[in-house]
């Protein structure tokens, strides 16, 4: 991050929405359905102290969060957006094309991508991140090429593995836990297979994983639930054979029906994402239209309640919702930053 100057189209953009904004009294929030249940969290006690209308917090997945929330300044357009992913340039340049062009962005802390299933599953699942791949890709390694996923047993990738039908319910493509869960499962699976790295080398392509290991299958085994991951917690406990992938604070919140499967013979829990340890372990952000600070009626005591202590640090009520608290320093530092909209964000890649 770097600072970017105040420029005065931004002050007069601010000054022309100043009006018209008075007349909305609620924070309106999008984003991610993993940051979703922090931010409600956020909401509700920041009513519960102050007695303000509660933010309106939409759960529209990050890719659409970001679209809504670069759609311009003023009071039809919205303030804060979530994402478990960090902002990408293509969404960066929307913003400063519609004039959102002064930004904070917060890193609020760590979660873990997890894929679960039924506590009715009697097999204590634990897969490698080959397969994995094997089990999602659209396309998977055979006699030195890539071809048609042909699996849909577990069986078929290892006979060790359970003789059910391969069915794993997951985010869609406007869902930033589904671009997490490329790079870190899909892409980190591929590129532990022998036999894909060798096709790699032999290909020339210094972009061949990113390339021929980012598509998921959509042949049936693979099946996008959309953004509610409470669908996905749904559908596991009415098919013991079926596994979801969401963050881990969906998880952490169901451990009474759901169990984690082990990702490389790693469990999903708070340490394990906090040390790096967990393969699947990612941070979470949210980002504020700083234009609308001090016209958007509560929408700076809600930033700062969103980055206190009682919030995000060890301990804070945000930790017993699944949320991995950052280091002390990294903390403070992000606290001061956010709070103020001194440290404004620019994506240069």
């Amino acid at each position: 991050m770097s600072t970017i100057k105040f420029t005065v189209s931004a002050l007069a953009l601010i000054a022309a929405s100043a009006g018209a904004a008075a007349a909305r009294d609620q924070i309106r929030i999008v984003g991610s359905s993993t940051v979703f249940p922090y931010t409600q969290a956020v909401a509700e006690e920041f009513s519960n102290q102050t007695g303000a209308p509660a933010p309106i917090v939409e759960s529209t997945g990050t890719g659409g969060g970001m679209q809504i929330f670069c759609e311009g300044i003023g009071e039809n357009t919205a303030d804060i957006t979530g994402a478990s992913r960090a902002m990408k340039k293509s969404e960066f340049d929307l913003c400063v094309q519609n004039g959102v062009t002064d930004i904070s962005e917060a890193m609020i802390g760590y979660d873990g991508l997890t894929i679960a299933v039924s506590r009715q599953n009697e097999a204590d699942l634990d897969l490698t991140l080959a397969q994995v791949f094997l089990a999602l890709a659209a396309e998977v390694p055979q006699d030195g090429k890539m071809v048609p996923n042909p699996y849909t047993k577990w069986s078929e990738i290892d006979s060790a593995l359970p003789d059910t039908d391969i069915i794993v319910l997951g985010p869609p493509p406007t869902s930033g836990t589904r671009d997490a869960f490329v790079e870190l499962a899909m892409h980190a699976g591929c590129e532990s297979i022998e036999e894909v790295a060798k096709i790699a080398e032999e290909s020339g392509n210094e972009d061949w994983i990113n390339e021929n290991c980012s598509r998921m299958r959509t042949d049936g085994p693979f099946i996008e639930a959309g953004e509610n991951d409470n669908l996905i917690v749904q559908r596991l406990n009415s098919d013991p054979n079926a596994l979801g992938i969401f963050g881990y604070s969906f998880l952490y919140e169901n451990t009474d029906t759901l169990k984690d499967v082990k990702l490389n013979s790693v469990e999903a829990g708070m340490e394990t994402i906090a040390s790096g340890d967990y393969p699947l372990s990612r941070p979470l952000y949210f980002y504020v239209k700083n234009a609308h600070r001090g016209v958007i009626p509560n929408l700076q005591e809600f930033v700062d309640e969103y980055m206190s202590d009682n919030a995000v640090a060890p301990g804070g009520y945000l930790e017993e919702r699944g949320l991995v608290a950052l280091p002390d320093d990294e903390r403070a530092t992000l606290q001061e930053a956010v709070s103020t909209g001194s440290v404004k964000l620019e994506v240069t890649e």
